[in-house]
């Protein structure tokens, strides 16, 4: 398993890119500093998205804001706001729920969002027609 150690100071990671841009490759200065060639290359092309060189890829700025943004979403998906639940709807597996007016899909609450955990289908409207004396069954 590879060694974990802290970033490399950004002063030193600039000079590093500095001395590949003077003509230095990555594989001569990973043998005379201790960053790894592809670190080194990571750099160079880091800086060069950075500066406007290359459109391949994020700058800083931007990897900084999306990884703002997916903590943000992580943490709003963790808690979600109260408000902004959607209503339940009445269940076939709970038929009392369309007389009661219970909205809840069950007996045991089950969040409809969550998929394939207390997920049922919803009650389709009914139409109830009154009987007639033609129409009972068995006679």
């Amino acid at each position: 398993m590879p060694k974990s150690r802290p970033p490399y100071p950004l002063k030193f990671r600039r000079r590093m890119v500095e001395l590949v841009r003077a003509g230095r490759t990555p594989e001569e200065l990973s043998r005379e500093f201790e960053p790894s060639a592809q670190a080194i290359h990571n750099w160079v092309n880091q800086a060069d998205l950075d500066e406007g060189k290359r459109k391949d890829g994020l700058t800083t700025l931007e990897r900084e804001e999306l990884a703002r943004l997916r903590r943000e979403n992580k943490q709003l998906r963790l808690e979600p706001d109260a408000g902004c639940l959607p209503q339940r709807v009445p269940c076939v597996d709970n038929p009392s729920s369309v007389e009661t007016g219970d909205k809840r899909c069950g007996d045991d609450g089950a969040d409809p969002r969550r998929e394939g955990v207390g997920n049922r289908r919803p009650l389709l409207p009914l139409q109830i027609r009154p009987q007639t004396p033609n129409s009972e069954r068995g006679s």
